[in-house]
């Protein structure tokens, strides 16, 4: 079985990354985690920003269908234990209960290792996420990119065009070490 990742809200944000990290899942390169507190952030972040409502709940519905075994629960109890900060509390306390190995997020200020090291979790960065996953499965992370790109129609998009959009997203590394796989 995949190794078991927690996906911090800040990682979905972004259409094309959380497309990108998805598409790895569905390759079984990972196991995605989330709570419904990270679902129902991402909802509440994309309808701040623009997005019309019912079309957050749909990106988020649709989530939630793709990877029905990604939803930690039982987390609730642990999150006054945790000792990050205190925003992102809920999330640590889903890696705990999940047992996740890994917690992806941009906001590794948040999350101390005096705050994961009791729990065996990693924090990582999602450019050193997918700089890893391009390393452990070369194969599988250039053909999540292509069918990432093949899927894209309206309007379509050159593989060249996701990856500099990955790097404007924050995965400029990633970005530019896939091109160079190319």
């Amino acid at each position: 079985m995949a190794f078991p990742v927690l996906l911090d809200t800040n990682v979905l944000f972004g259409a094309y990354l959380c497309d990108t990290v998805l598409r790895l899942a569905e390759a079984a390169t990972f196991r995605p985690l989330w709570s419904a507190g990270i679902l129902d952030e991402l909802e509440r972040n994309l309808v701040k920003r623009g997005i019309d409502a019912d079309r957050a709940a749909r990106r988020v519905a649709h989530m939630a269908r793709a990877f029905p075994e990604a939803m930690v629960e039982g987390y609730e109890p642990l999150i006054g234990s945790m000792t990050c900060h205190p925003k992102d509390r809920h999330v640590l306390a889903a890696a705990v209960r999940s047992n996740a190995e890994v917690l992806v997020t941009f906001n590794m200020v948040d999350f101390l290792p005096p705050s994961t090291e009791p729990y065996d979790i990693t924090v990582t960065h999602p450019d050193d996420f997918l700089l890893d996953q391009l390393d452990l499965y070369p194969g599988a992370t250039l053909r999540a990119l292509q069918e990432q790109v093949g899927s894209y129609s309206h309007p379509g998009m050159s593989l060249d065009a996701l990856l500099a959009q990955l790097g404007r997203s924050g995965v400029r590394r990633f970005a530019s070490e896939a091109r160079r796989h190319l």
